[in-house]
C-alpha cells in the first residue's frame, strides 16, 4: 500500500528502523486506522424503538417488582398474623429448696 504521486507513480516508501518501540506502536494505530475506515459503520440499536425489545421486558420487570412488593406487603401486615398470646406460655410460678444456690456453687466450685 505505498503512496502515489501526482504522475500516478509509486513514491518511494518511507524505510522505517523499527528498533525503537515509538515506530512500532505508530505503525499499528496507523493500520487500525485505516482498517477502521473500510469498515462499515455497525448500529448498536435499532433504528426505531421496538416494543418487544426495549418497552416490553421494562414493562414485565415493573410489574413484577410491584406484584412482589405488594405481597410482601400484605403477608406483613400486622392483623394478617395470630395475635401474640398464643404463642406465650403462661410463667408458672416454682419453688425452690433452701439453700439450693449455696449447693449449686459448692458443685461448681468442686468441678474445677
Amino acid at each position: 500500500m505505498g503512496r502515489v504521486d501526482d504522475k500516478g507513480e509509486a513514491a518511494p516508501v518511507k524505510v522505517r528502523n523499527w528498533t525503537r518501540v515509538d515506530d512500532y506502536f505508530e505503525s499499528l494505530a496507523r493500520r487500525r486506522t485505516a482498517r477502521r475506515a473500510r469498515e462499515p459503520v455497525q448500529r448498536t440499536e435499532p433504528e426505531a424503538p421496538r416494543f418487544g425489545l426495549s418497552t416490553l421486558p421494562f414493562l414485565a420487570l415493573f410489574f413484577g417488582l410491584a406484584v412482589l412488593a405488594i405481597g410482601i406487603a400484605v403477608s406483613a401486615w400486622p392483623g394478617s398474623q395470630p395475635p401474640p398470646a398464643k404463642w406465650v406460655q403462661k410463667h408458672e410460678k416454682g419453688f425452690a429448696p433452701k439453700g439450693w444456690l449455696q449447693e449449686a456453687q459448692k458443685e461448681m466450685h468442686r468441678q474445677n
